[in-house]
């Protein structure tokens, strides 16, 4: 089984979502044997956001970046993905390593029915954290982006692993990382990986 981890925060060690993500590659790893993890920083190695030149694939070594990103995503079973949210939505990086793996013809087509992804069959899980109180609001563009687009790609197994309100104080915060890392579990569980 094969599971791609990347990271897209800011913060650095203090990161929320750097914390979540990677307990929950730690869970994969103590039930899941022989599982292979291939790790992306995206904010460390940020991938160069789409510009016409890019499309048109006008730099072969940029080309060939951006084919190992999409193939190094079609290789995985399960995808974790470190996603605060930033301005009501997800960090530029992240948004510029989803333009590499959105890709007509390769993970999602145009029929006469309409859209059909491509992608489908594996699992992606959404380390989110929040500053504030979000879930279920009318300003949350994060969470329900990522599943509109994995969606789109055809991954119907999309999960979230969230911790709320991070910026409220010390003590919501902490108690916010616990329900979190208490829910990692359960959702490793859920997909019958557990030893």
């Amino acid at each position: 089984m094969k599971l791609l981890h990347l990271d897209s925060s800011a913060t650095g060690e203090s990161s929320v979502t750097r914390e979540l993500s990677a307990a929950i590659v730690a869970q994969y790893r103590a039930t899941t044997p022989g599982l292979e993890v291939q790790y992306r920083d995206l904010d460390r190695n940020p991938l160069p956001h789409l510009t016409g030149a890019r499309l048109a694939k006008a730099d072969p070594a940029e080309a060939e970046v951006a084919e190992q990103v999409l193939q190094q995503f079609l290789d995985a079973d399960i995808v974790v993905i470190g996603a605060p949210m930033y301005n009501f939505a997800i960090p530029s990086t992240l948004k510029a390593w989803l333009d590499r793996v959105t890709v007509a013809g390769r993970t999602f087509r145009y029929t006469a029915e309409g859209p059909q992804g491509l992608a489908g069959g594996r699992t992606v899980i959404v380390a989110s954290a929040r500053g504030g109180l979000h879930a279920g609001s009318p300003n949350d563009f994060q969470e329900p982006y990522l599943r509109m687009l994995f969606g789109f790609l055809g991954i119907d197994d999309v999960r979230i692993v969230r911790a709320e309100g991070v910026g409220l104080s010390p003590q919501h915060r902490a108690e916010a990382i616990a329900a979190a890392r208490a829910a990692i579990e359960d959702e490793v569980v859920a997909l019958g990986v557990a030893a």
